[in-house]
């Protein structure tokens, strides 16, 4: 196969060339009106590429075909991508790209009851790290598994629900602000990939050392790579979300950590409240 083969997209999916076209002319149209470093652009861009070529190519035939393909191509979608564009914090810049009129609307939107219920669901503390998680351990119960590589419906909404909850998830990790008005606290931001992190290194633990085929469906599409066991391409793919998954997440720590130490600096963060002093009667 020639390399411009493999950018043919495996399933052509409209709805995500026009999210993903729209995102990239927004931030491009507002890197020309906005203030943007180099750096952010870089990320930004690495991001969707790797969204892009994850999403839309014929790797996608490999992950219905290959466990461990499956489980790096979600590592992509959910960890690493969202990752990457979150730490542009593309959002100024996006808003920026927007027609003035649309700008206004967007404003006013979101002072509406509506607007204000839409923001507090996508920024909720517990929620959002529920979603991250749950997400992803879900999917991979084998029965849930089985039917979602069967059923087209069920595979894209997989694919959607795990990029979505990850760029949920990591707009509030990378937040950079005190809080408020970030949602999450300083502290908070550092424990939470902590916290997330373990159950899914207890699963990709479990895949790893299973002996026995939880996922029959690969053998039944046909592995993409003959002579690979199943138990092989499972203990492959648990580890790809026991380690590489584990060390984005230490990532997104070590992030939090510095963000915990810039805000201590400027003395930025929230400072604990003293109890006043005893009043003293006046003598007459």
């Amino acid at each position: 196969m020639h390399l411009l083969e493999w950018l043919i997209p495996w399933e052509f999916s409209p709805a995500f060339l026009i999210l993903f076209f729209a995102g990239a002319w927004l931030f491009w149209r507002g890197c020309a009106v906005h203030r943007v470093s180099t750096a952010r652009k870089v990320l930004f861009w690495s991001g969707m590429v790797i969204l892009y070529l994850t999403m839309h190519t014929q790797l996608d035939y490999y992950a219905e075909r290959m466990f461990f393909i499956h489980r790096l191509q979600h590592l992509v979608l959910h960890h690493l991508g969202p990752l990457l564009i979150m730490a542009a914090y593309p959002g100024q810049a996006m808003r920026a790209g927007l027609p003035m009129r649309w700008r206004v609307r967007l404003r006013d939107f979101r002072r509406t009851r509506l607007g204000r219920g839409i923001e507090a669901v996508l920024t909720n503390r517990i929620l959002v790290p529920f979603l991250f998680v749950i997400l992803v351990i879900g999917f991979l119960i084998p029965t849930v598994q089985f039917y979602s590589m069967l059923d087209w419906r069920l595979y894209r909404l997989m694919n959607w629900s795990v990029v979505i909850s990850g760029f949920m998830y990591w707009n509030l990790i990378l937040d950079r602000r005190p809080s408020p008005p970030a949602v999450l606290s300083p502290g908070g931001r550092v424990f939470c990939p902590i916290i997330t992190m373990v159950p899914q290194i207890i699963v990709g633990a479990v895949i790893t050392f299973s002996e026995t085929d939880l996922y029959p469906i690969f053998d039944l599409c046909g592995r993409a790579i003959p002579g690979m066991t199943a138990v092989t391409d499972q203990a492959i793919g648990g580890l790809t979300m026991w380690v590489l998954a584990g060390f984005i997440e230490v990532f997104g720590v070590l992030y939090a950590l510095s963000t915990v130490m810039r805000l201590s600096a400027r003395n930025r963060l929230p400072q604990k409240r003293r109890p006043a002093p005893p009043r003293v009667p006046a003598i007459s």
